[in-house]
């Protein structure tokens, strides 16, 4: 075996503890997936395909490129550079490109919503231009609703994530390499990839948010085609330290090039000892999800089967209707007591859209728990850890309105979704006087289900 071979052998594997130690991290929310090119399989007239190849067929045809001066198989930087030398607007590529992929409508490839059924994950990166991955996440977490921040950068326009992670709303999605647009602010060859490059390490035109958080955490590469330097240059820049110095945190490159590449492999293994290497990005991603899904114990086998359970919360809130309030980590379990509560004939309410342009976010959460007729703060382990939330202000709101009834009167109706001890949770003193309803995970019981049918229909007599 030539040494070469030997690196790729010791790197392209993760064995059973590189597993668990990758679940240990994902469930502290200390990794960040990467998505790149090769998970965007999607039906064509022809069959499954790369996106970026169909459009690269496509494009050249709009464009009039004669594919015989191209390489085979020919790539979209080919196709634009072709376009660009025989003097074509720059510009044209680009809203010819928009029109082609909006025209197709794609559905969101299943590799794409298997990662985003990881709800561990609340913080994704793609390189790619497309919304499929946003797409994905609405389809896994709400039912298709609307429910992912969605970001892009571009050289003269930066953009950085609008506050430290932690205290992010909902997942988002940040577009590195910009997003799909009829203006050249994204990137669909090489010579826009330098620029965006170049632009990424300029101490002033830096996401620094996302930067900082990119070096602090474990990262995904999941199906990127970087080239040997390139592979290179965007893990230095993503680490912002020289890849040999000592680091607390490693990284994972899943994807079909890296592992033929011995001079890339090579590399690694003398210089970046805590990059690990995965052969198959949809592979990755299809045991990714399969070890996740076993540990956390969950009986849905698929992830389609999650979003037929649960559906998204009307926008705004039914008269009457039960108002969850609870911290964003906790939306799987809040999801769980949704359909719970619903399957027994219980209306409820939780806000999906804490973050809507325009809207005065506060006004309408008051106005809501003053017409709510009950109200479910749902406590946690993360509401343990969260000093400040706004969901204390939810509760805050709640015991306002409670102030003005009977002491007899029910309203508040404490629930732990975990092992949390209710005599020692962070909550109001007022809530320490009730009882406390234990839903592991959110699961429903008959008894709470009965109850709580019970005082709702005492209510409507």
């Amino acid at each position: 075996m030539t040494n070469a071979s030997a690196t790729a052998s010791s790197m392209n594997t993760l064995d059973d503890d590189a597993w668990d130690d990758l679940l240990n991290f994902i469930e502290e929310r200390r990794v960040i997936p990467i998505v790149g090119p090769e998970l965007l399989m999607v039906s064509t007239d022809r069959g499954p395909r790369l996106l970026h190849d169909w459009v690269a067929e496509r494009l050249a045809a709009r464009l009039n490129v004669n594919t015989a001066d191209l390489p085979e198989p020919y790539t979209l930087n080919d196709v634009v550079c072709w376009f660009l030398a025989n003097r074509g607007r720059r510009e044209e590529a680009y809203v010819r490109l928009r029109s082609i992929i909006k025209e197709a409508n794609f559905e969101a490839p299943a590799a794409l919503r298997k990662l985003a059924a990881i709800t561990d994950f609340d913080l994704f990166i793609t390189t790619t231009f497309d919304s499929l991955l946003e797409t994905a996440i609405n389809l896994e977490r709400s039912g298709g609703s609307p429910s992912t921040d969605v970001l892009s950068y571009s050289p003269n326009r930066v953009v950085d994530l609008p506050t430290e992670r932690d205290r992010l709303q909902r997942p988002l999605v940040y577009h590195l390499f910009g997003k799909l647009s009829a203006s050249p602010t994204y990137v669909i060859s090489d010579e826009d990839l330098l620029e965006f490059i170049c632009a990424l390490q300029n101490e002033h035109l830096a996401p620094e948010k996302l930067f900082h958080e990119l070096e602090h955490n474990h990262l995904l590469f999941i199906g990127s085609n970087f080239s040997n330097w390139l592979a290179r240059l965007f893990l230095r820049m993503a680490k912002r330290q020289r890849l040999s110095d000592p680091r607390d945190v490693g990284e994972i490159l899943a994807d079909n090039y890296t592992s033929q590449d011995d001079r890339l492999m090579g590399f690694l293994q003398q210089v970046s000892v805590r990059t690990r290497i995965y052969r198959g990005a949809e592979r990755f991603v299809e045991e990714l999800y399969s070890r996740w899904d076993a540990r956390r114990g969950s009986t849905a086998t698929t992830p389609a089967l999650a979003t037929t359970r649960f559906l998204p919360p009307a926008r705004e809130m039914p008269e009457n209707a039960v108002f969850i309030s609870y911290a964003r980590d906790d939306l799987a379990a809040v999801q769980q007591i949704k359909a719970g509560l619903e399957a027994a004939g219980i209306t409820t309410w939780f806000d999906l859209d804490r973050l809507e342009a325009g809207d005065d976010y506060d006004r309408k959460i008051r106005r809501n728990i003053a017409g709510c007729s009950y109200f479910i703060p749902v406590v946690s382990a993360t509401t343990q850890r969260r000093q400040e939330g706004y969901f204390r202000r939810e509760w805050s709101y709640a015991i306002d309105r409670a102030r003005n009834m009977a002491d007899e009167a029910l309203f508040i109706l404490p629930v732990c979704v975990d092992s949390t001890n209710a005599g020692e949770a962070l909550v109001p003193d007022k809530f320490k006087a009730l009882h406390f309803n234990h839903l592991p995970g959110g699961k429903v019981s008959p008894e709470f289900a009965q109850r709580l049918s019970n005082f709702t229909r005492a209510r409507s007599l």
